[in-house]
């Protein structure tokens, strides 16, 4: 069976697009304005979807569903662009943390908690997920339904299958999608999510929708898209039920003597039963522990304990930080100061090795720092 655990390396990139001092998926409403999200002429394209029809019929698809699928929708080059330059590179889990959990989204986390407070409950009461755990995963997954994204689905996932790199893959997630439309959930122009085909407040893929999606408004039908989160937050709650969630059980405590220490010198943590079910939403240690995490904080709990040590260019957080702080001053815009070295940090310390005539290599480092006065 398909699940979210196929889709990792995709959910990943999105969540770590342009980390630089913005929240996870802040590129994803930039659609309007990038010619190369929208739906262009493309031959080929148009081939293929004539062909995967019939294939879509033969699997229960309805005439009309296909047809209503894919009106208005088409070839989008930017969506390939995105899948073929996924960064590579691990990201370390300090850098991991500042993105997903630091003050000001913790902050944003515990009021949108307090909004929600009886939904989270209620839904912690039928699935047995704790209401902060559901919570965090809204807060990584789409910043608390600030960034669900805007890209037509099925014009994402056709141009996924059509462009080949893992056809089977994106044509099965494009099937399970016409049942969602199929079953009457959502409409074609409402069907949006991000350029991977990930969908609503909590980013699921179709297929993860069609195995897990929940009507807990109890309206007749399973909305993750629309403003109000009730199904979208009950949908990751019985996903993660699904998935073997232990009732009381511990996802992971922080402890010296842990079994888990992702950044060396930094926290370590002693995982628990549900730390495993986390990963089955996106299998990666740092996104279990970031989760987590994220939900303690909303809990009412305080930051780990355990101090980073110096990043490999020998520099702390809070240089780091000082660096986007100084860059920014100088004229050379970091976008933000969350200490996260990422593309938009590189980019302006590479601008200002230029301007000194220095090698230009977007690299860090004590004396560049010094540097800035």
């Amino acid at each position: 069976m398909l699940t979210r655990r196929a889709f990792t390396l995709a959910a990943s990139a999105v969540l770590v697009a342009g980390c630089s001092g913005r929240p996870p998926g802040a590129g994803v409403a930039a659609r309007r304005q990038d010619p190369a999200l929208l739906p262009q002429p493309n031959p080929g394209w148009d081939a293929w979807v004539a062909s995967f029809k019939g294939r879509a019929a033969a699997q229960g698809i309805r005439q009309d569903v296909i047809d209503g699928a894919f009106r208005g929708a088409g070839f989008l080059p930017g969506v390939v662009e995105r899948d073929r330059n996924q960064t590579e590179f691990k990201r370390s889990f300090e850098d991991y943390i500042a993105i997903v959990a630091p003050e000001r989204k913790v902050a944003e986390g515990r009021a949108a908690f307090a909004r929600n407070r009886a939904t989270l409950t209620a839904i912690e009461g039928r699935y047995g997920v704790p209401a902060e755990i559901v919570a965090a995963i809204w807060g990584v997954e789409s910043n608390f339904g600030q960034r669900r994204g805007d890209i037509g689905t099925i014009s994402a996932l056709s141009t996924l299958a059509y462009d080949g790199r893992r056809g089977a893959f994106f044509e099965a997630q494009l099937i399970a999608a016409l049942k969602v439309l199929q079953a009457g959930d959502v409409t074609p122009d409402r069907m949006v999510g991000s350029w991977a085909g990930a969908m609503g407040h909590t980013q699921f893929i179709p297929t993860s929708y069609l195995q897990s999606a929940v009507d807990f408004t109890g309206d007749g039908r399973r909305d993750i898209w629309g403003e109000d989160p009730t199904d979208a937050l009950a949908s990751a709650a019985a996903y993660l039920a699904g998935a073997g969630w232990q009732r009381g059980a511990s996802w992971a405590v922080e402890d010296p003597n842990g079994n888990l220490t992702p950044d060396a010198g930094g926290p370590s943590f002693r995982t628990g039963p549900n730390f495993r079910v986390i990963k089955r939403y996106n299998n990666s240690d740092s996104y279990a522990l970031g989760v987590g995490h994220l939900a303690d904080r909303i809990a009412g709990g305080g930051p780990l304990r355990q101090p980073f040590g110096p990043d490999r260019y020998g520099l702390t957080i809070d240089q780091r930080q000082d660096l986007q702080r100084r860059l920014t001053a100088a004229g050379f815009d970091t976008d933000g100061s969350d200490g996260v070295i990422g593309p938009k940090s590189r980019t302006a310390i590479a601008a200002y090795q230029r301007s000194r005539g220095l090698p230009a290599t977007g690299d860090p480092s004590a004396a560049l720092l010094a540097s800035l006065g």
